[in-house]
């Protein structure tokens, strides 16, 4: 769930209803489920929408939970992400089957991508890479140039979500590129760094960090400590975008 969301203007807001057509593994406990909207919709790549299990009772946080958009709105579906837990939201997504309808409010949240930003760099661990995923999907999607930087932190290598899109992406397109970083043991893939996100790999990763409008994604005690670490690291304070994400 998302904490302290922005929502946008409550014009802007509908209800839909849109039925399950896929569900993707990505890892051991992450799944993502793509559904098929009955209207069309509408959103800027990085915001978020809330799925309504309980629409009788939408303050039910239980039931109802805010999930980041994980697909480009250049698609003709929504794709959302979760790490499934053992709570009553992750126990009703489980449940669901090809052909289910599931109603959403959307779209909400402000940090999001500008196509007017000619430098990014994303630095994000776990499901927080779910936005993230929504912004650099839609630069592919549309042949943008806009020079990209992720630093994607994990516990292990099997809890990359999405690797092989970004190895992918990253393999096509010139100015994406990814690091992946291992906290809880030395990785067997090359192409993955053990150890935190710290100030060092950052100036490292995202030399000219100070140009970058720099999008921290993640759990809030990740998100405070990033933050501080772009900024001692150069970024600027008006650059630095963040969305923190709890209850997963």
């Amino acid at each position: 769930m998302k904490t302290n969301p922005f929502f946008m203007s409550a014009e802007n807001i509908k209800i839909i209803t849109a039925t399950l057509a896929q569900r993707i593994k990505r890892t051991p406990t992450i799944e993502s489920f793509r559904f098929k909207p009955q209207l069309k919709v509408d959103f800027i790549p990085g915001q978020f929408l809330q799925v309504l299990f309980d629409a009788n009772n939408p303050q039910n946080r239980e039931s109802n939970k805010y999930l980041s958009f994980s697909s480009s709105p250049t698609k003709g579906y929504i794709e959302v992400t979760k790490r499934l837990s053992k709570s009553l939201f992750s126990q009703n997504l489980r449940n669901l089957n090809p052909g289910d309808k599931v109603l959403f409010e959307l779209p909400m949240g402000m940090c999001v991508f500008k196509e007017e930003y000619k430098k990014i760099g994303f630095v994000t661990g776990g499901i927080g890479i779910t936005p993230a995923i929504s912004i650099i999907e839609y630069i592919v999607e549309r042949g943008m140039d806009t020079d990209t930087i992720l630093l994607y932190s994990n516990r292990t290598e099997d809890d990359i979500a999405f690797k092989k899109e970004l190895d992918y992406w990253q393999s096509q397109t010139h100015n994406i590129k990814v690091h992946y970083t291992i906290t809880d043991c030395q990785p067997k893939d090359k192409s993955c760094t053990y150890g935190d996100i710290n100030k060092d790999l950052l100036l490292e990763k995202m030399a000219d960090l100070d140009a970058r409008v720099v999008f921290i994604f993640g759990p809030p005690k990740m998100v405070e400590a990033m933050n501080n670490v772009c900024i001692e690291a150069g970024c600027r304070k008006e650059n630095t975008k963040t969305e923190r994400f709890t209850g997963y």
